[in-house]
């Protein structure tokens, strides 16, 4: 075991503490003010839904060269993927639009 390896061990220690401080904080701070846990929950239950519909608007259609080797893809997971995708396309539409809009907003003012 060279050092690159240690190295990329410790990357991968510091990337799971990160992740984990970056979930357990906010939540610790969120009990002095119970009404943000609220909203939090409410943003979670909406991207769930918002999930749910694309996952059943989403084909899961899959071609014969993608259900063979290497591949190995069920109707499911490409079921799953679309469902991803279009999750993705509404939320960067969103995204983009409330931009827009509050940049019309702040040029209005």
């Amino acid at each position: 075991m060279d050092s690159i390896d240690i190295f990329l061990y410790v990357a991968d220690i510091l990337v799971i503490v990160g992740i984990i401080l970056a979930v357990v904080m906010p939540l610790i701070k969120s009990f002095d003010d119970p009404k943000s846990l609220l909203k939090s929950a409410l943003a979670i239950v909406v991207l769930a839904a918002l999930f749910f519909i694309a996952y059943s608007i989403s084909d899961g259609e899959v071609l014969p060269k993608f259900a063979k080797e290497p591949f190995n893809l069920t109707e499911g997971m490409s079921k799953f993927v679309g469902g991803s995708l279009i999750m993705t396309y509404v939320m960067t539409i969103v995204a983009l639009a409330g931009i827009v809009i509050t940049e019309i907003t702040k040029a209005i003012k």
